[in-house]
């Protein structure tokens, strides 16, 4: 594997790290203690063309590759979770499934917006009663001549109360089993489409998810994304994809956590020394630079392998993915944990940014896939011999 990065990949890097240290990190604690919607930096994510980084210049996106993708997740992310999920949100699970399996006028309608950051989008999956066990939704799609009738709901959805759409799962045929499922593609204001306040969470304050209700609520089957039966093919294959974005995601928590230890390790001082010369916690920072550099990789691999898939549809990355989202969460747990750990009391407090490192961190070992369904699809290639 060649690590080096192309021109473009370090100039949309730049391009990133710049607005994140300029743009969105002076802004990050106040969104954090006040949960605002950051709704000025999600406009500039669009100019920047950051909504669709991997979609191509001719539907409204940078037409980047998946890695670039990779390496903006993580420095905007560095700087505020919250901001780094809602630009997951909209370039893997609803950009991602709109280019692979969208009609051409579907793409048109509503992909080109949606890259181009014109609109923002949600991902309608899980429900108060399936979550990991996503083929086992009770959300109904029933045909009516030419439309169908939704009703059910969804929740933890993020963006969900600012989305222009959602891309929904529904069971339309229960004795299928998963092959019952289909996507569909639902505009905001689409009568029936009501989303709910905003979930009140440990972390990513700002960005909101919230349980949205379907009530009898009408969409052509113009507005249906794949195959009817299709859906849980196309969730799973999105979820692929997403978990690459929720593994940079973690990656660039962990990085800003760790460059804060670091700078802090030669600060503070004990014993007449900083502490940065205390072996107790030169091991904890060789720890931590050791899982930073194995979680990139890993990162690095599974993008790498997305952006082949392209041209090469029967590969599939989904072990790869899992394997480097269930490390990067898990380890940016632990290494914000140590990271707050060096701060000793000072991390504790809010006058520093650790502990909104530590709260960020948690939820990265669970959407888009728990720590455990990880483990199930890791275990699931490695016993059919992959690597």
């Amino acid at each position: 594997m060649d690590f080096r990065l192309t021109d473009e990949q370090q100039l949309i890097q730049k391009t990133a790290r710049d607005f994140a240290t300029q743009e969105v990190l002076p802004k990050a604690r106040e969104l954090d203690e006040t949960g605002r919607w950051p709704a000025s930096l999600v406009a500039r994510m669009g100019e920047l063309g950051f909504l669709g980084i991997a979609v191509p210049e001719e539907l409204g996106g940078g037409g980047a590759d998946y890695l670039s993708y990779a390496l903006a997740m993580i420095e905007i992310s560095k700087a505020c979770a919250s901001t780094g999920v809602i630009m997951s949100v909209n370039n893997s699970l609803v950009c991602d499934p709109l280019l692979k399996f969208g009609s051409d006028a579907q793409k048109q309608e509503f992909l080109v917006p949606l890259a181009s950051g014109a609109k923002l989008g949600c991902f309608g999956l899980t429900e108060p009663s399936s979550g990991s066990d996503a083929s086992n939704m009770q959300t109904t799609a029933v045909r009516d001549g030419d439309e169908w009738v939704i009703n059910g709901s969804k929740n933890w959805i993020t963006n969900g109360p600012h989305a222009d759409l959602i891309v929904v799962f529904c069971n339309t045929d229960r004795t299928k089993g998963a092959k019952g499922t289909t996507a569909f593609i639902v505009p905001k204001g689409t009568p029936g489409f009501e989303p709910q306040e905003p979930d009140h969470k440990m972390g990513i304050h700002a960005a909101h998810s919230c349980t949205i209700f379907f009530n009898d609520c009408r969409v052509p089957d113009a507005y249906r994304l794949g195959e009817e039966g299709m859906g849980f093919k196309i969730a799973m294959n999105t979820l692929d994809g997403g978990r690459i974005g929720i593994a940079a995601q973690a990656l660039g928590i962990a990085e800003a956590a760790y460059e804060k230890a670091v700078a802090y390790a030669h600060e503070r001082k004990a014993f007449g020394a900083p502490i940065a010369k205390l072996q107790a916690i030169q091991f904890k920072v060789a720890d931590m630079a050791m899982q930073l550099d194995a979680a990139r990789l890993l990162i690095y691999r599974a993008a790498l392998l997305k952006e082949r898939a392209r041209t090469e549809p029967s590969l599939r990355h989904s072990q790869q993915s899992a394997t480097a989202k269930l490390y990067a969460s898990e380890m940016a747990t632990r290494v914000t944990h140590q990271a707050l750990q060096i701060f000793g009391g000072y991390g504790y407090s809010k006058e520093y940014d650790l502990e909104r490192h530590y709260r960020d961190a948690r939820i990265t070992e669970i959407y888009e896939g728990t720590s455990e369904i990880m483990r199930l699809v890791i275990a699931a290639g490695a016993l059919k011999g992959g690597a």
